[in-house]
C-alpha cells in the first residue's frame, strides 16, 4: 500500500474493516478497526505515521499480531500524535463500557508506545482486570503534574484533566501492567515513576533509547513481547528472558558502544567491540577495535587474551 496516500491508506483499512468486522471514523482524526476472531482481544493504540512507516504491509501492528494468533483486535488509529485526547474517543469507549463490550472476551491487552502508550494505560481502565503493556509512555502531559517534560510544548493545550485523563489513575483497574522504558531517558524514567503501581511492574532497559518500540521491533522482542501477554504467560522474567536478544542486536551494540567511548571507558568499550566480533563480525565493530587495541597498548594496557585464546 505503498503506493497510496494517506487518504486512499485509509479507504483499505476501511475495507478490511468491513471485512473483519468494522471500520468506525471517531471524530476527525481517529478511527477504530475491529477484527472479530477470537476470544482474546488485543487493544492497539497506533498512528497513521508509525503504522505506514513499520512494514511495506502497512498493517497496524495490533491487528497483524492478532491475526497470526487468531486473535481478536481492536485498533485505535490516529492521523496524528494526539494522546487520543477527543471526545469522540471518551464516547467511543463509554459506548463500550455501556454495552458490555470488553466482557464478551476471556482475555483483554492493551499496548501502545510513547503517546500511545499513555492512551492504553488510560483507556484501561474500560477493561478492568486488562493486561496493560506500555513502551515509554507519558503518565500526563498537565502543566500541573508534568510541567517538567518540555518535549511536546505544543500540546500543553490537550485536555488531560476531563475524561481517561490521568493514566497512572486509570491503571488502577488493570490486572497486571508493564512499562518499559531506558532508564537513561531521564523524561521517559520520570513519567515511568508516575505509573508505578503495586499491579504495574516497571521494566527499566538501559541502552533502548528514546524509540523504545522501534528498538524492541528491530530485536525481535516485541511480537513475542505482545504475544505472551496475549497468551496470560507474560511476567518479569519471561521479559528479561526475551531481552537478551538485545546481544545480537546491532542497533543496540551500537548504541552500548557509543556510550562507552563518550564515557572515555576505553577497555570496556574494546572488550565490547571483541565480544560483538567475536560473535557476529561486523567491520564498523572490527575497524574500532583495531583502534581501541592501539590506543590500549600504547597505555599500557593491553587487551588480556579471550578465553578461546589462552592456552
Amino acid at each position: 500500500m505503498r503506493d497510496l496516500d494517506d487518504s486512499g491508506w485509509l479507504d483499505r483499512i476501511e475495507d478490511l474493516g468491513e471485512l473483519e468486522g468494522y471500520f468506525e471514523p471517531l471524530g476527525q482524526s481517529h478511527a477504530a478497526l475491529f477484527a472479530d476472531r477470537g476470544p482474546v482481544l488485543l487493544v492497539s493504540f497506533e498512528t497513521r505515521a508509525t503504522i505506514r512507516a513499520r512494514t511495506d504491509d502497512q498493517l497496524p501492528l495490533g491487528f497483524a499480531l492478532a491475526e497470526a494468533a487468531d486473535h481478536s483486535s481492536l485498533t485505535l488509529i490516529a492521523t496524528e500524535e494526539s494522546w487520543f485526547r477527543d471526545p469522540a474517543v471518551y464516547a467511543y469507549f463509554d459506548r463500550l463500557v455501556d454495552e458490555a463490550f470488553f466482557e464478551d472476551f476471556d482475555r483483554v491487552v492493551f499496548y501502545g508506545a510513547g503517546s500511545c502508550g499513555y492512551a492504553a494505560a488510560a483507556y484501561s481502565v474500560a477493561a478492568p482486570g486488562a493486561t496493560v503493556v506500555t513502551l515509554a509512555p507519558q503518565a500526563t502531559l498537565d502543566a500541573r503534574l508534568a510541567g517538567w517534560d518540555d518535549r511536546f510544548s505544543r500540546k500543553r493545550r490537550l485536555d488531560f484533566v476531563s475524561r481517561y485523563g490521568y493514566a497512572p489513575d486509570m491503571l488502577d483497574g488493570a490486572g497486571q501492567g508493564y512499562v518499559i522504558f531506558d532508564p537513561r531517558q531521564s523524561l521517559d524514567a520520570m513519567h515511568a515513576a508516575l505509573m508505578a503501581r503495586p499491579q504495574i511492574t516497571l521494566l527499566p532497559c538501559r541502552g533502548l533509547g528514546a524509540r523504545v518500540e522501534t528498538a524492541l521491533y528491530e530485536m525481535d522482542v516485541l511480537e513475542p513481547l505482545i504475544t505472551h501477554a496475549c497468551a496470560g504467560s507474560l511476567d518479569e522474567a519471561t521479559f528479561w528472558r526475551l531481552y537478551r536478544a538485545r546481544r545480537n542486536a546491532l542497533r543496540y551494540l551500537r548504541g552500548l558502544t557509543n556510550t562507552l567511548a563518550q564515557m572515555h571507558r576505553t577497555f570496556l568499550e574494546a572488550l565490547a567491540c571483541r565480544n560483538v566480533v567475536a560473535r557476529l563480525g561486523g567491520p564498523r565493530f572490527r575497524n574500532r577495535l583495531t583502534v581501541l587495541e592501539a590506543e590500549l597498548e600504547a597505555q599500557g594496557q593491553p587487551l588480556p587474551k579471550a578465553l578461546h585464546e589462552r592456552v
